[in-house]
């Protein structure tokens, strides 16, 4: 028999809020975390817009340095990624109440995340001496490079660098893996920690995900590939997840974890335990690199296989929060899938998406929306689909449109679809100290 997984602790970083208190606030108020970027002159892009988290500050939640030394003595300071990451993994184990347990020696770490962030003009500043109306000074670019931490600071970039932090901090020393799939890649590492758990390998799990792609070089790729929103002028209304009038989708960032246990070892030490992860399923379209296949094979399949791992019928579930990243082809193509996977009980589960309040936070996600939906368990309210006023007739489901909606309920499905067509489904269900 599978054992089952205990959900007893969360942290978050996100546009609009931070911590657990912050965060529900703002969905369940409909509160957009979208404006105009602020961190760096976005005047010469044709996207001028993100979900960029504010008021953020990591020694407000850590006391883990936000620089690290080189060997040749520069500070290199650390990516917002990964310092999202370190202060949302803080406030999770702290929910949990297991800081500084002895425990976390024999846990595992299962984290999505991507590459760090750019920093454009410290970058320019640091080649710049390189170069010459001749050429590049080859010799000259690797003896500066040495010089100014430059080894340092390409690894704390790395993909890897979140997940390698944190496990040296609470010294985890079980498996410590990085989940690279994209915009499902934190809901993939829960589903994988819930896995490890559930098969016996370990009895604690820390999962989550960072990302901060709101860099120039970010915007300017997603904008090149016409998948973002351009409405500058109206940052708050530019997500419109199912609206007819969507034309695309909006950056964003931020960093959720959380704690998993054993279900009787949780039960054992007196843990809240916020839900149960009770199904995860997971399936590729094998269909392109950027595009969901037209009749969403690989999204339908992996709330398929979600579902029969939780063994829950369709109409167990009572709310989905929607991948629903206001582009055109996705929000269809997820309603098909819906419409699919769930047959006849689709159209009377109520759906949303916080991207249309957060924007798409890429590897981070999956994990923000879980953490959404764990809330949105406990208060029995769910977070609503701002910005939808004109529907899609292609969208035919109800996506709580603007408002938050207090609504009776206790299994939940979450979605989350990559590039390259990864697909993640994963089902919770509120505490229960039994369950057939």
């Amino acid at each position: 028999m599978k054992r089952r997984v205990a959900i007893t602790g969360a942290g978050v970083v996100s546009p609009v809020g931070i911590g657990l208190p912050g965060f529900w606030q703002g969905l369940q108020s409909g509160h957009s975390g979208v404006r105009a970027i602020t961190r760096y002159d976005a005047s010469g892009l044709p996207v001028r817009i993100a979900g960029e988290v504010s008021g953020f500050s990591l020694g407000d939640y850590t006391d883990a340095p936000a620089e690290y030394a080189s060997s040749c003595g520069c500070r290199v300071r650390l990516d917002l990624r990964t310092q999202y990451a370190l202060a949302a993994a803080e406030m999770a184990i702290r929910d949990a109440g297991l800081h500084q347990s002895p425990d976390w020696i024999d846990a595992g770490l299962y984290f999505g995340a991507g590459e760090g962030d750019n920093d454009l003009p410290l970058l320019w500043r640091m080649l710049l001496p390189s170069f010459s109306p001749e050429g590049c000074d080859l010799s000259r670019l690797l003896r500066d490079r040495q010089a100014n931490g430059f080894g340092l600071r390409d690894q704390l970039m790395e993909p890897t660098a979140p997940a390698s932090l944190i496990a040296a901090r609470y010294g985890i020393g079980g498996e410590v893996t990085t989940c690279l799939t994209a915009c499902a890649a934190s809901a993939q590492a829960a589903g994988e920690a819930a896995r490890r758990i559930q098969d016996g390998e370990c009895d604690l799990a820390l999962t989550g995900g960072a990302h901060a792609m709101t860099a120039p070089l970010d915007v300017l790729g997603f904008a090149m590939l016409s998948a973002l929103s351009c409405r500058n002028d109206a940052p708050a209304e530019a997500s419109r997840p199912f609206d007819r009038t969507r034309d695309g989708f909006v950056l964003g960032e931020g960093a959720g974890v959380l704690v998993f246990e054993e279900w009787t070892r949780a039960r054992r030490r007196g843990a809240h335990v916020y839900a149960e992860l009770i199904g995860y399923g997971t399936a590729n379209d094998a269909y392109r690199v950027t595009d969901m296949h037209p009749e969403a094979r690989g999204a339908r399949r992996a709330i398929e296989n979600a579902l029969n791992d939780a063994a829950v019928d369709p109409a167990e579930i009572g709310y989905v929060n929607a991948h629903g990243t206001s582009t055109v082809e996705n929000d269809r193509a997820e309603t098909r899938a819906l419409h699919a996977a769930l047959g006849d009980a689709a159209r009377a589960i109520p759906i949303s998406s916080t991207k249309s309040m957060t924007g798409h936070a890429i590897a981070a996600a999956g994990a923000l929306e879980l953490i959404a939906v764990l809330l949105a368990l406990g208060e029995q309210v769910l977070p609503p689909t701002i910005n939808l006023r004109t529907p899609d007739p292609e969208c035919d489901l109800d996506y709580v449109p603007n408002r938050a909606r207090s609504h009776a309920f206790r299994t939940a499905l979450s979605n989350s679809f990559g590039f390259g067509g990864q697909n993640v489904a994963l089902v919770v269900q509120r505490p229960a100290e039994a369950r057939r």
